[in-house]
């Protein structure tokens, strides 16, 4: 039997599995899911049309699913939907999608959001993601699998961020950040490839190497950017980290890319993403 402590205001269009444990003072919607195993601690607001998967555990003075910070939102059933086994700590902010951007917000599996990070409308957030203390991600952000974002770090909108990818503490993001990257700075520079991050997640000492080689030549002062990116996708065609890059180079994108300072200040081929 589902565990609703006496102070919660739960909608009874919400559909909560039995052994979900709402806490104190804890408000629910209508038309939310909360699947088995979740917990919300204590004062926690999960507004209409949100999904919660199995097992996730949300802390206290958390707002989940309320309409998106948009002009043009005009009370459409948009949602949020958050996959399972997720860490939502205090104070962390999730918005629903917009018409504009799909209809949807989504979270995946295995993240861990802290204190007082936030989600904007129409972002993606796929599994084992790290927003760390005081992150904000703007509208329509993609995270890939396994990226970690420092503390207080801003992201803007539309900006993609590439799979296992680091982003320091308190780094402004107005450009794409390649696969296995590193950045930091106002504006995010890229400094290298997250080696530790790699290393900790079992990535053999070949496929580093190859990475490194591979961010060696693309981000180079020779020939153009779309030069380089072709030669690196011949030259390590049946690598899959590289061509994850690659691939991620080559895909639409209405940001620019994050490159190195010296790209950046050098010939300014290393400002575009090849396209």
């Amino acid at each position: 039997m589902t565990n609703f402590h006496a102070t919660a205001v739960v909608h009874a269009s919400a559909d909560i599995a039995s052994d979900v444990e709402i806490g104190p003072y804890c408000v629910i919607g209508a038309n939310v899911k909360i699947e088995k195993g979740v917990k919300l601690l204590s004062h926690v607001v999960i507004d209409s049309y949100t999904a919660i998967g199995e097992g996730s555990v949300i802390h206290p003075f958390v707002s989940l699913g309320l309409p998106p910070q948009h002009l043009r939102y005009k009370d459409e059933p948009t949602r949020l939907e958050i996959g399972k086994n997720n860490i939502i700590r205090e104070h962390v902010t999730m918005h629903r999608g917009t018409a504009q951007g799909g209809m949807e917000t989504k979270v995946g599996d295995n993240c861990l959001f802290m204190v007082g990070s936030h989600v904007a409308h129409d972002c993606v957030i796929e599994n084992n993601v790290i927003l760390t203390n005081g992150v904000a991600l703007g509208g329509h952000v993609h995270l890939g699998e396994f990226a970690i974002i420092g503390g207080q770090c801003g992201i803007q909108q539309f900006v993609r961020v590439g799979k296992h990818a680091m982003v320091g503490g308190k780094t402004g993001v107005d450009r794409d950040i390649i696969p296995y990257g590193a950045v930091q700075g106002n504006r995010a520079h890229l400094t290298g490839l997250n080696l530790i991050g790699l290393k900790r997640r079992g990535f053999s000492r070949d496929d580093i190497q190859k990475l490194r080689a591979a961010f060696g030549l693309l981000f180079s002062q020779d020939g153009t950017m779309a030069e380089r990116l072709n030669e690196v996708a011949d030259l390590y065609a049946n690598q899959s980290g590289v061509m994850d890059i690659v691939n991620f180079i080559r895909a639409e994108s209405s940001r620019p890319l994050c490159t190195p300072l010296a790209a950046s200040n050098g010939n300014g081929n290393g400002n575009g993403n090849g396209h």
